[in-house]
């Protein structure tokens, strides 16, 4: 459900200042949904319909860098779009939780409804990614913990939870790194053949500026990394080439927009600051916790502390997680090419084969951890290796499913400590078809979680997946949806 708002002003965004903005120079179908003057609270946005949730907004970006805000509510739980529990994209209409694209995740307006609905007190997500679950928890005002191994999602999720910090600081440390960006005569390109295909010489150096200034002008304080997560989240829309489904870069098509950087980064802070002023304005809660750590560990959680685990883990579909922010980390310098990324994918969750390398499956078949699963798995163990010998990949598919499992029986045991008698907890997961072999994910799951301990499980289907065949390279119908696990 859509709803909008009578705004007290339009503007236009030129550094953090607000310039008002004639009828003639707003678009005709914007006219009603430009940016309101940050000095207005939000108190002041009056609902022309009946809100459900929290008024939330959605940004249009365009090439020069200005930006243009619609005004919409949270959906109705009752709607059809909670059924898109599963996607990250409405995210992209939430403030805070809009502020860094990170498709591995699910509905925050959903997960909301499942920590209100639950009456829990204190949430778990052991694969937090960009913070989707604490923030949500932060929305209905409980304690919450997120965890996630992968260090730039990790920050950027750091990054997030520090929407309490001071408007005004943001403010004038943006004009201060834009100032001191301009001074810089030379800067040091990032050295990386991926950067090279993605950049422009001129956008390049601008966001090198960027860099270098936020580096140089760091004071210690909360604002550093949002200037830093500002940075980083205009990096794909100053590139000419296209992105992919699950942030998979595609250096060779090119998009018919491209922002200029330091518009852009104007731009986006002015986004931030926006969302700030809201969410300190209708979010009174507890800080949540975030920790970049391995959820088969939990190192930082108490024993028995969460009555509820609401977490999408990786899927075993042959996504490799350690490259989805690979454009983002060869920029900052921490990755030069692909096989830099292999210390990361050796801390991961095993779900591609990608990771496998030379690993040795012996242990986790002989694993008194999969017990449970154990006749079955074996029997796909062999049918996929065999499978492979037939195929020009040769892909390790028997490697990756062995591996999945084996980490998600000790994920279960670490889950099995930090969660308090009679917790619930929710896996959004989907199952698996490699080589077009069926994998029960969603199945196998529930038995390692009641070896574990917890009581019972069922799983409830939100969608089917893989029904149009054209360029699959399988025709095994798939499912995904919400494993529920009672402990």
């Amino acid at each position: 459900m859509k709803i909008s708002y009578d705004l007290p002003s339009a503007s236009h965004v030129v550094g953090l200042a607000q310039v008002p903005l004639t009828g003639a120079q707003v678009p005709r179908h914007r006219r009603r949904q430009a940016l309101p003057d940050p000095n207005d609270t939000p108190r002041l946005l009056t609902p022309i319909h009946k809100t459900v949730g929290r008024p939330t907004y959605s940004p249009h970006m365009v090439a020069s860098g200005q930006q243009i805000l619609d005004f919409e509510g949270i959906v109705d739980p009752s709607s059809d779009e909670l059924s898109n529990s599963t996607a990250f994209v409405n995210n992209m209409t939430l403030p805070v939780h809009r502020w860094f694209r990170y498709s591995a995740g699910f509905s925050a307006a959903w997960a909301q409804q499942v920590i209100e609905e639950s009456g829990a007190k204190r949430v778990l997500d052991p694969f937090a990614g960009s913070g989707t679950t604490v923030l949500a928890a932060e929305s209905v005002g409980i304690e919450s913990i997120g965890v996630d191994i992968h260090p730039f999602v990790s920050r950027v999720a750091q990054a997030k939870l520090l929407w309490r910090t001071s408007t005004e600081d943001v403010g004038r440390r943006v004009d201060v790194v834009v100032a001191r960006a301009a001074e810089y005569e030379h800067v040091e390109i990032p050295d990386s053949a991926l950067i090279e295909k993605c950049f422009d010489r001129a956008s390049l150096t601008k966001l090198t500026r960027l860099r270098d200034a936020i580096r140089d002008t760091r004071t210690g304080d909360p604002v550093d990394e949002l200037l830093w997560l500002g940075l980083v989240s205009i990096l794909r829309v100053c590139s000419p080439v296209g992105t992919a489904q699950w942030q998979y870069v595609l250096p060779n098509k090119t998009k018919a927009k491209v922002a200029e950087p330091i518009a852009a980064f104007r731009a986006r802070m002015a986004i931030f600051v926006e969302d700030m002023r809201v969410r300190q304005a209708t979010v009174l809660a507890p800080p949540g916790s975030f920790f970049e750590e391995d959820a088969k560990k939990l190192a930082s959680v108490p024993d028995g502390w969460a009555d509820l685990v609401l977490t999408s883990p990786p899927y075993a579909n042959n996504y490799d997680y350690a490259d989805s922010a690979r454009l983002e980390m060869s920029f900052l310098g921490e990755v030069a090419g692909w096989g830099d990324l292999k210390p990361l994918r050796d801390k991961l969750m095993k779900s591609c084969t990608q990771q496998m390398g030379r690993w040795n499956p012996t242990e986790a078949l002989a694993s008194p951890f999969l017990t449970p699963i154990e006749d079955d798995l074996r029997a796909v163990f062999e049918s996929l290796d065999s499978t492979r010998r037939e195929k020009a990949g040769n892909k390790a598919y028997h490697l990756m499913i062995a591996g999945y499992f084996y980490d998600s029986a000790h994920i279960f045991q670490a889950l099995r400590r930090v969660c308090a008698p009679g917790s619930r907890m929710c896996y959004v997961v989907g199952d698996s078809a490699p080589y077009g072999i069926h994998v029960p994910v969603e199945e196998w799951l529930g038995r390692l979680a009641l070896a574990s301990g917890f009581h019972a499980w069922n799983f409830e289907q939100a969608r089917t997946r893989n029904e149009k065949w054209k360029n699959r390279k399988h025709r095994v119908p798939l499912k995904e949806g919400r494993l529920w696990i009672e402990g």
